[in-house]
C-alpha cells in the first residue's frame, strides 16, 4: 500500500512537472512574462512561426489599417528565406523576436542544442534587422530551467501568452474570435500564428480576418493594442 501511494505521488509529481514545462502560465522552471494584471486595458497581439509569404504581408496591411503594432516571433530558417518581410515588419514599427532556428521543442533538447537553436536565429535576425532581438518565445511553450537560463545569457526575455487562439487548426475566423472572447480578461498576451513551422506558405487567411475583427471589436470596448515591450515597461 505504501509503495502504491509513493508510486501515485511520483506519477502526480511527474505529471505536474511535465505540465509546467509546457503550460503558458507555468512558473516552476523560471520566470516568464505571460500577461499584465487583469485590471489592464492593454492587449498584445503576438504572431508565431513567420515570416510567411503571403500572410505575414496581409497581416501587416490589416495592422497598418488600424495603426496597431504587434510582436512577431520568427523562425530563423524562414527569416533566411524571406528577409525582406522581416525588414518590412521592423520598418512598420512591429517588434521581432526569436522563435529558434527550426522550431524544436526545447524541453527535449540538450543545453548544447538549445544554444545552437537560439544563437542561429539570433545571428540571422541581427544580420537582417541590424540589431539582436530582445524577446524569445519557446516553440510549443516547451522549456526547462536551462532553456530560460541560456536565453537570458543571450539577453533574451522569455515571453509566453495568456490567450491561445488555436488558429493553427481553426476552421473559420469566428472560431478564433470565440477563443479570444472566452479567455480575455484584460492585460492579455494573445497567441496567434502568421505562419507554420512545417513549411512556408501555410494558409493563415482565417487569422488575418480574425485579426481585423478583434482589433475593431476590442478597440470599441476601450482596449489598447500594444507590443510586448510596451507591456514590459
Amino acid at each position: 500500500m505504501v509503495g502504491y501511494v509513493l508510486s501515485a505521488a511520483a506519477l502526480a509529481a511527474a505529471s505536474a512537472a511535465s505540465y509546467q514545462s509546457m503550460a503558458p502560465s507555468g512558473q516552476w522552471y523560471g520566470r516568464t512574462f505571460t500577461r499584465l494584471p487583469r485590471s489592464s486595458k492593454k492587449l498584445a497581439l503576438t504572431y508565431d512561426d513567420g515570416p510567411n509569404d503571403p500572410h505575414t504581408l496581409r497581416l501587416m496591411e490589416v495592422l497598418a489599417k488600424h495603426n496597431v503594432r504587434a510582436t512577431f516571433f520568427t523562425i530563423g530558417r524562414y527569416v533566411q528565406q524571406k528577409p525582406q518581410i522581416v525588414q518590412d515588419l521592423v520598418k512598420a514599427g512591429h517588434v521581432v523576436g526569436n522563435h529558434t532556428y527550426t522550431h524544436p521543442n526545447l524541453a527535449f533538447q540538450s543545453a548544447t542544442q538549445v544554444g545552437v537553436q537560439l544563437r542561429m536565429c539570433q545571428d540571422i535576425l541581427s544580420d537582417v534587422i541590424g540589431a539582436p532581438p530582445k524577446l524569445f518565445r519557446p516553440p510549443y511553450g516547451g522549456r526547462r530551467p536551462s532553456v530560460l537560463r541560456i536565453a537570458r545569457e543571450m539577453g533574451l526575455e522569455p515571453v509566453m501568452w495568456s490567450i491561445t487562439c488555436y488558429d493553427w487548426k481553426a476552421t473559420s475566423p469566428e472560431q478564433i474570435e470565440r477563443h479570444v472572447k472566452r479567455q480575455l480578461r484584460g492585460g492579455d498576451v494573445i497567441l496567434l500564428h502568421d505562419g507554420g513551422h512545417v513549411e512556408m506558405g501555410v494558409d493563415r487567411a482565417h487569422t488575418v480576418v480574425a485579426t481585423d475583427r478583434l482589433i475593431t471589436n476590442y478597440k470599441a470596448e476601450g482596449y489598447e493594442f500594444v507590443t510586448v515591450p510596451e507591456m514590459l515597461v
